[in-house]
């Protein structure tokens, strides 16, 4: 597998990894704890996932071809006015990342050298892509602490529980390797 090919099934992986992890979050919420916020300054969940669609669609619609950032998306509106329903929210969710996913597959056979225009500054396309991927990993990563925030004890664990570090590594490496 050449560098290409290693990169773009390395990054797919990546933003699965981090969509399963916004939708094991979302799995725990209610239409109320989708909208909670620790104050009257801090965005919900559901205007955060409302400013990652925003941005996944603008990002990745023509993500060879246009600047990433279209003229029609209005990034301000994004901060406001929330998806009501966790259905609603979710309907989006999928939205932003089938376009996402899609952009991805379309790029497997092309030259790497191509510039990727953001706010009309040009970027590689490993620039630009890792430009993506580290915006949504901070965003899911405030989904997550949100979530664990409103479920409390409730919360299941996304990864290995507090406590538990011992029981996975006997587990993933036997208790010779412990």
């Amino acid at each position: 597998m050449n560098f290409q090919e290693n990169y773009l099934s390395n990054v797919i992986f990546e933003f699965h990894r981090y969509k399963t992890m916004g939708d094991k979050t979302f799995a725990q919420l209610t239409d109320d704890d989708i909208l909670w916020t620790y104050s009257d300054t801090d965005n919900s969940i559901a205007i955060i996932v409302k400013h990652m669609v925003g941005n996944m669609l603008s990002r990745w619609t023509n993500f060879l071809t246009e600047d990433g950032e279209k003229p029609w998306r209005n990034r301000e509106m994004e901060f406001e006015a929330p998806y009501t329903t966790k259905n609603e929210m979710l309907d989006a969710w999928e939205k932003g990342w089938k376009c996402l996913f899609d952009a991805l597959k379309k790029m497997k056979t092309l030259n790497f050298d191509a510039k990727i225009k953001i706010r009309k500054e040009e970027h590689t396309l490993v620039e630009a892509v890792n430009r993506q991927l580290a915006h949504y990993a901070s965003h899911v990563g405030q989904l997550v602490f949100i979530g664990k925030m409103i479920k409390g004890t409730q919360w299941k664990s996304l990864s290995i529980p507090k406590g538990a570090s011992e029981t996975f590594n006997k587990k993933m490496f036997g208790e010779d390797k412990i």
